[in-house]
């Protein structure tokens, strides 16, 4: 494999505590310390004046739809929109159709990334068969097969006894539990955050509570098997209270915060537009800022996306019958800089963090890193670019965009992969 040398960029790595304008070699897809003179003189070079060099984003809660429902996603288009987003590493749910409770379906989304992937796709595996919240799954078989997670997420299992039988067997096979917090019986039919918008809208809604008392009853089952359990899409600030009070007393937990959590609110349900509908719901401005301070303090420990893509016709429906999701892969990066840099006051470094290191460290991939010898999964983009986001000119195969038409600033121009440039101002490498 040839070399790189990207010169003159800011490069900001906090793994390695590196925040100084400065160069990045990388020499056979690996990051190295220097290059010889020999090697500078016949090296690509990236000339990275005005932008940031950091690693490549690192996103653990994904939906590329690949098996069995290619209409909305594949693992080709929804890796191109990570490519995109300066993404080099995702991790995808369990959701598809079949679902990956079985070590051939894992081996299916292998071979599937092997083939048409252009960064690196993981796979997760169900909890329970089928989703069904009935039985466990082969754990032991999914994590040989190549699952880096075990995950029910779009579901929640509801048995507290099989949810802490799933803790003691993946304690056992050393595998993170994912869960999507969420109690049924107090959502059924729930469409939208429960409050004053949702009475004037005359929508049903969806108490904070739904995901406060599995939070809670995650947080008890982490403490009293010693299983590692991550919470995923954190929208309830007394959500965020119970992981604050655990994780003082030393709980196995980790969570996470999406970007449409920590930017938008209730209030944009206003109009019916179902590309504000999702799961968990949009909640309050006080809900908004209890996320925005749990990532602030290291109660919530990164930035996912749960990038969910829908079709227009599935989408273009009255609200109470439109599924749930988003698109979030394109504009995460910007949305976040927006929020927490320019809004919050949060420093450059902080949220380049919550985007590399910490994912990867929830579930201990080999990424999020430019130290000599990590795999050269770089991403580069210029802070203050403002452009318009067109949903329908993305590179995912839907458009169910919140930001659909709205000016960002921030903008991703490079993505590198094991040190192969894939992504360039808008192309794609061959």
């Amino acid at each position: 494999m040839s070399s790189l040398w990207i010169r003159n960029a800011l490069v900001i790595d906090p793994a390695a505590k590196r925040n100084a304008v400065g160069d990045v070699f990388v020499s056979d897809g690996k990051i190295v310390a220097s290059l010889s003179a020999a090697a500078k003189k016949s090296t690509k070079v990236i000339d990275g004046k005005g932008l940031v060099a950091c690693p490549g984003l690192v996103d653990i809660h994904v939906h590329f739809r690949e098996p069995g429902q290619t209409h909305k996603e594949t693992i080709a288009t929804g890796s191109r929109a990570a490519a995109a987003g300066g993404f080099t590493t995702v991790v995808c749910m369990p959701n598809t159709a079949p679902v990956a409770d079985n070590a051939g379906t894992i081996q299916f989304i292998n071979d599937a990334t092997r083939r048409d992937a252009v960064i690196k796709v993981l796979p997760t595996g169900c909890i329970t068969v089928g989703q069904k919240g009935q039985a466990l799954a082969p754990i032991g078989s999914l994590k040989r097969a190549g699952a880096v997670a075990i995950t029910d997420d779009g579901d929640c299992v509801q048995s507290n006894e099989l949810m802490r039988r799933a803790c003691e067997y993946a304690k056992m096979f050393d595998l993170p539990i994912m869960d999507h917090c969420q109690d049924a019986s107090l959502t059924q039919g729930a469409v939208m955050n429960e409050g004053s918008v949702s009475t004037r809208l005359g929508l049903r809604g969806w108490p904070r509570a739904a995901e406060d008392i599995i939070v809670a009853r995650n947080v008890i089952l982490s403490e009293y098997t010693g299983a590692h359990i991550h919470l995923q899409h954190i929208s309830s600030k007394y959500s965020v209270g119970i992981i604050r009070r655990a994780k003082e007393r030393g709980v196995k937990i980790t969570a996470e915060a999406t970007p449409h959590h920590l930017a938008f609110t209730d209030d944009e349900l206003r109009t019916y537009d179902t590309n504000f509908k999702m799961n968990p719901p949009l909640r309050t401005a006080s809900d908004r800022r209890e996320i925005i301070a749990g990532l602030r303090d290291g109660t919530l420990d990164c930035i996912s996306t749960d990038h969910a893509p829908h079709t227009d016709y599935e989408k273009d429906k009255e609200f109470d019958y439109a599924p749930n999701g988003i698109l979030g892969l394109e504009t995460a990066l910007p949305v976040s800089l927006e929020v927490l840099v320019k809004q919050n006051k949060f420093k450059l470094t902080h949220v380049v963090d919550l985007m590399t290191q910490q994912p990867a460290r929830i579930l201990g991939l080999p990424a999020g890193t430019l130290a000599a010898g990590a795999a050269a999964d770089i991403c580069l983009f210029d802070p203050a670019e403002k452009w318009r986001y067109d949903a329908k000119a993305g590179f995912s195969k839907s458009s169910n965009s919140p930001w659909h038409g709205q000016t960002l600033t921030g903008r991703v121009k490079v993505t590198i992969v094991d040190g192969r440039v894939v992504f360039d101002r808008g192309q794609f490498g061959s």
